[in-house]
């Protein structure tokens, strides 16, 4: 097996402004995984409030590329047994992990979805993302746009535009990134209108979710809280749903893991996503026929994608049936 990396910039098509800052590009690690004749890719992004540094994990595979070359090509689960002992950060490990995923199954000519028995059909939509603007901006936005859900992203509280946005009502979704009070929060799930937003993401900072209240009106989403397997169980009091994204858990290998498990504990999931190419975004929409809620416009927020394959086109998630992720390099 053959390991290949680069570093890729991707180029926003518009300035995305969120409640940690504004960006015009993101910087994205391709990871190529070879044998035989078929290639199979993944990536990670580089993410400021992950505090990632894609230098360092370049580093990191050159440090272990030969350990890597030597692995026998075998079952996926068997590979990521492997990549669980190297030390490695979620989002390296998630672009090693998917990447094996996307060769092994174009090795056994077998989607990923075959492979793992995942239903295809009746996929839930994709939310797009209207980013922080001012409230009129984003309703035109809304108004224009032909997709059919949004997840509105805003800084702080702030009720008349609540008013603004209920009144619409179209299915939207609110994420603060952790930019509400816990006065906020309290005033948000004792408010009855609420309800009609289809979730509320990630409301406070990390590990002050104490003032959530899962019995509340306001289906709150777990997503930096909920980074893998072992913090389920933690949140249950206070989520009704957990974002599931596969750079933050390590991959599909554990996703799939954490799936099941939120599943048992009640918890509506969805499967997210990051600013990503289409390398990215084709690993998540494979994991949309497990889910309740899909946010997977990342490549439709760029403007020079560089692979094709499982894409999003006015929120409906459209997999190519092709064997392993179904990426191909443009």
């Amino acid at each position: 097996m053959k390991l290949n990396f680069e570093l890729k910039t991707l180029q926003l098509k518009e300035t995305f402004s969120i409640a940690y800052g504004n960006y015009d590009t993101r910087e994205a690690l391709l990871v190529e995984l070879s044998y035989l004749n078929c290639k199979g890719y993944g990536e990670c992004v580089a993410i400021d409030y992950y505090h990632i540094d894609l230098k360092n994990f370049i580093f990191r595979l050159k440090e272990l590329q030969s350990l890597i070359e030597k692995q026998n090509v075998t079952h996926p689960k068997d590979f990521f047994r492997f990549l669980s002992r190297l030390d490695l950060h979620p989002f390296l490990m998630s672009a090693l992990d998917c990447a094996y995923w996307d060769l092994f199954g174009k090795l056994e000519n077998k989607s990923f979805t075959e492979l793992n028995y995942i239903p295809s059909g009746n996929l839930t939509e994709s939310s797009i993302t209207i980013s922080v603007a001012d409230i009129e901006d984003q309703i035109r936005k809304i108004e224009k746009s032909s997709w059919n859900r949004f997840k509105v992203k805003c800084k702080g509280l702030n009720t008349d535009n609540i008013e603004k946005l209920l009144r619409l009502n179209r299915n939207i979704a609110l994420d603060s990134n952790a930019s509400f009070t816990d006065q906020d929060c309290l005033w948000l799930q004792e408010n009855e209108k609420i309800g009609q937003f289809s979730y509320l993401e990630q409301p406070r900072p990390i590990d002050q979710y104490k003032a959530l209240r899962k019995e509340g009106f306001a289906n709150w989403m777990a997503d930096e809280d909920s980074q893998d397997l072992n913090s389920l169980e933690e949140l249950l009091p206070y989520y009704k749903s957990v974002n599931i994204k596969l750079m933050k858990c390590g991959g599909l290998s554990p996703a799939l893991e954490m799936i099941r498990k939120a599943k048992e504990l009640g918890y509506k999931i969805m499967i997210g996503c990051m600013t990503e190419s289409t390398v990215g975004i084709s690993a998540g929409c494979i994991l949309a026929g497990l889910a309740d809620f899909a946010d997977l416009d990342g490549a439709n927020l760029i403007s020079n994608d560089y692979a094709s394959g499982n894409f999003v086109e006015n929120g409906k998630i459209i997999l190519s049936g092709e064997p392993g992720l179904g990426i191909t390099l443009k």
